[in-house]
């Protein structure tokens, strides 16, 4: 930001019902400033950010759009699971989840890969916060029953792969 139209906007009080803030240079986020930080460190601009950390990123004027679609479909392709429909929810509203202790056993290295995989994915997808969480619950003994749940999420997961925050 330039110092110049900082001291603008303070002086004509754009903002109103804040306090009044004091601009001063070399103050101002000192780490941000582009100028500094190329006296410092090597840089250059390659245009506009789209993929960061495995996060698609799109922006516009108003708006930042973060999702991670790419990631999504990469998992329901690992997990075998292109193929199948998809589900209006993350968790079906009549499963109910516990230690089913007579159910059958399910390889405990797939369960929790999907489970690491979901939490992974989780940081761009709120929506799928809970069911996961509740479905990592049961990592230790995963029964039939558990990964249905999962198996589920995945299927929320096809048709609603480019939500995001």
């Amino acid at each position: 930001m330039h110092m110049e139209h900082l001291k603008d906007i303070s002086s004509k009080e754009l903002v109103r019902g804040l306090p009044k803030i004091k601009f001063e240079k070399d103050k101002v986020c000192d780490a941000c400033q582009m100028g500094k930080q190329k006296k410092e460190f090597e840089m250059s601009m390659m245009g506009e950010l789209t993929f960061f950390l495995g996060l698609q990123i799109k922006q516009s004027k108003d708006e930042i759009f973060i999702n991670q679609a790419k990631y999504t479909k990469e998992l329901l392709k690992r997990f075998d699971m292109e193929a199948s429909n998809a589900f209006g929810t993350p968790m079906s509203s009549s499963l109910k989840l516990d230690k089913d202790e007579k159910g059958k056993d399910v390889d405990i290295k797939r369960y929790r890969g999907m489970i690491g995989s979901l939490l992974y994915l989780t940081a761009s997808r709120p929506d799928i916060m809970f069911s996961v969480c509740l479905c990592a619950r049961f990592q230790a003994c995963p029964k039939e029953s558990h990964l249905i749940a999962v198996k589920i999420i995945l299927r929320y997961l096809k048709g609603t792969h480019d939500l995001g925050l």
